[in-house]
């Protein structure tokens, strides 16, 4: 394709509206899939009655949608670095929004349990895919503030889950599953009017080419893996996932210990579920603050280029006493029984301010979510800074995937710890004991960092200079790269 012809493809769209529109769309998504993941733990009890099963197997069907999704993001990341985007998130989508539907209509654990996997395939495209079309609209100065809002807008998904299902499912827990898939059909088609983002448009030293007409054309092969596994930083960053996702992992029981504590202190079930729902919500609200972890992190990268990884590193490590005191703090919770979700959220919002316990778990809880949230932005702003274009939806997919293993297990394995430690420490004091334990996990996850901040300039300056030689070779023949070019793109 001439020049001249590849600008007029491009004509349409590409605005500042239209960028935004699309940024827009690829945040909403991203939380819209994080809501399906936190729609059914705070529902365990209630399907596990309807489906005739135990709660725990249906913690099962949880873990399992995460390494399901993990392992199918690879694949779609894959196809992704290589092809057209946009239809594979359509397909994706499409996909989580027929799975919760099926959810939603299952009367049968097995049915419940194929329908989730459905879900988790789909959900596989949106994170993994999505990513890589993110980091194309974001320019490396600015990729940890704009990668905060993007893993804000999951952990917003993930807290809008956990109160969708605890205040719409409390009576019916197929509702908030009704209303999921029928909002996914809506995103599918806002997807239809994004924005087509070339890959490395955001690159500096890239810009020059594109805007003459240029197209990076540079493609993912297999025979990029070992380059892929060669870049240090990239160990690190993918490992760092599976200590940290043992402790993310068992987060997701959070409302189950303010349900055992409503239930202890005499609560019916339908209630325990709202008060749950809402105090886990609640308590999870610093994870906002990941904004600042973002800023930061830009800041500081802008100074040393080990700065994003230490950031990191001192706010996961720093996190840990904080949840430890969270779980153990005796709170007094006065509420309405049997009242209705929104005079029970008015009781737990009061709360804060006339119970001084939840008043101080509050804050103990946002402190240690704000320090942990500092992860997130700045890890997926190292996976854009330390890869060129074509290989970042692979590597974030792959961290993904180990991400997915180590929340599974920590999903699954906490859920075991509860039990084995009913012996010793009677409900709730059990949850708050097997969730404190899991928290150390964080202490690996912080090393690994440093050690990522060791040797990621090295790995930064030398993307640098790739795509610095790219561009050299674009000016002098604004055309695609031949075939062979494609299948060894760090020649």
């Amino acid at each position: 394709m001439s020049s001249a012809r590849a600008v007029a493809a491009r004509a349409w769209g590409g605005g500042p509206v239209h960028r935004l529109y699309s940024v827009v769309v690829f945040v909403v998504l991203a939380s819209l899939d994080n809501v399906a993941i936190g729609l059914v733990p705070p529902l365990y009890r209630p399907i596990g009655e309807s489906l005739d099963t135990a709660p725990a197997a249906i913690g099962f069907v949880t873990a399992a949608s995460y390494l399901i999704s993990a392992v199918a993001a690879v694949g779609w990341a894959y196809f992704g670095d290589r092809t057209d985007r946009k239809p594979l998130l359509m397909i994706g989508t499409l996909l989580w929004a027929a799975g919760t539907a099926g959810s939603a209509v299952a009367g049968h654990y097995p049915v419940f349990f194929a329908a989730q996997v459905l879900a988790a395939i789909g959900l596989g495209a949106v994170g993994s895919v999505g990513f890589s079309v993110v980091t194309d609209l974001i320019s490396p100065r600015r990729r940890g503030l704009v990668m905060s809002f993007w893993g804000l807008s999951q952990g917003i998904g993930t807290l809008a889950g956990t109160l969708l299902g605890g205040l719409l499912g409390a009576q019916d827990w197929r509702r908030p599953f009704l209303l999921l898939a029928a909002a996914g059909l809506v995103a599918t088609g806002a997807y239809l009017l994004t924005y087509d983002v070339r890959r490395g448009q955001s690159e500096p030293e890239l810009a020059g080419a594109l805007a003459t007409g240029g197209e990076y054309d540079y493609r993912i092969s297999r025979a990029d893996l070992p380059r892929i596994a060669a870049r240090r930083t990239n160990v690190w960053l993918v490992l760092q996932g599976l200590t940290a996702q043992f402790a993310f992992g068992s987060l997701v029981w959070l409302p189950v210990l303010f349900q055992e504590r409503a239930i202890d202190q005499g609560y019916s079930a339908a209630t325990a579920i709202v008060i749950g729902s809402v105090f886990a919500t609640l308590f999870q609200l610093g994870g906002a603050l990941s904004i600042v972890g973002g800023l930061i992190g830009d800041a500081v990268q802008r100074r040393t280029p080990r700065g994003r990884a230490l950031v990191a590193a001192v706010g996961v490590l720093a996190a840990v006493p904080f949840y430890l005191v969270l779980f153990f703090i005796p709170i007094q919770i006065d509420v309405p029984d049997g009242a209705g979700g929104g005079a029970v959220i008015a009781a737990v919002l009061g709360s804060v301010l006339t119970e001084p316990t939840i008043g101080f778990s509050l804050a103990t809880a946002v402190l240690a979510l704000a320090l942990t949230s500092a992860n997130s932005p700045n890890w997926f702003a190292l996976i854009a800074d330390v890869n060129p274009p074509e290989h970042r939806g692979t590597v974030y997919s792959l961290g993904n995937l180990v991400n997915g293993v180590g929340r599974a297990a920590g999903n699954g394995l906490v859920g075991v710890a509860f039990q084995g430690l009913r012996t010793a420490f009677p409900p709730p004091l059990n949850f708050a004991v097997g969730l404190a334990a899991f928290q150390l996990f964080f202490v690996p996850t912080g090393v690994m960092y440093w050690l990522a901040s060791r040797t990621s300039p090295r790995d930064i300056a030398a993307v640098h200079h790739l795509l610095d030689t790219r561009a050299d070779h674009l000016r002098a023949a604004p055309v695609p790269p031949p075939a062979d070019s494609d299948r060894a793109p760090g020649r």
